[in-house]
């Protein structure tokens, strides 16, 4: 698989990805941001970055500018946002699913009103903050307009399950589903074998449909 290296840059800030697949304009690409608290690096990002990869669609994956810089904490929303609309724009496909782990995804659902954006994956979606039901992140998902993929565990403390089924009745039938039954903020369940390659097929059923 051709892997290429991509800068994304926006005035003084700059970061870097990774493309996996050939830089056709025809066809579906993927991006793929990483959560919070970590980087385009670590294990979550890689399996589903190569496994997409690896079954033909082009995909990218990134760092936001914080995380580049190796700073702690992430950076202002606005620039968040930024940052995914410049990962957007260095995809030639015509056609992107966008999304990511966590606070990526978030972000992907903020600048999916660009047009070449046929759909969202959610890895893992933050509905709220951990034990703060009362602050959803709900709100601009029901004016979306396009398909959604949540990928989410059952026992998830940023996605209380009743919460997001709630949601996710009311986004309708643009919004499908996987869950993990008892699975964590990283679809993890303690001391049980690996959850991310059925939750890949999942997402790989779903993308032939898009």
């Amino acid at each position: 698989m051709k892997s290429e290296t991509v800068k994304i840059r926006d005035g003084n800030y700059e970061s870097s990805g990774v493309l996996l697949g050939p830089a056709t304009k025809k066809g579906l690409g993927i991006v793929l941001a990483h959560g919070a608290g970590g980087n385009m690096n670590n294990p979550f990002m890689n399996f589903f970055h190569k496994t997409l990869g690896d079954a033909g669609y082009p995909t990218l994956k990134f760092n936001f500018f914080y995380s580049e810089a190796k700073r702690k904490y992430p950076d202002s929303q606005p620039l968040l946002m930024s940052c995914y609309q410049k990962a957007i724009a260095a995809m030639p496909q015509d056609r992107l699913i966008i999304g990511g782990k966590s606070m990526g995804g978030r972000m992907a659902s903020y600048v999916a009103d660009d047009p070449r954006v046929a759909g969202l994956l959610f890895l893992g979606y933050p509905l709220h903050p951990p034990g703060k039901t009362d602050q959803l992140r709900d709100q601009h998902l029901y004016d979306v307009g396009k398909p959604m993929m949540f990928v989410s565990g059952t026992k998830d403390p940023f996605a209380k399950f009743d919460l997001l089924q709630r949601t996710i009745k009311k986004i309708g039938p643009l919004a499908q589903t996987y869950f993990v039954e008892g699975g964590g903020h990283s679809l993890e369940i303690r001391g049980k074998k690996d959850t991310l390659p059925d939750a890949a097929a999942a997402i790989l059923d779903w993308l032939k449909k898009i």
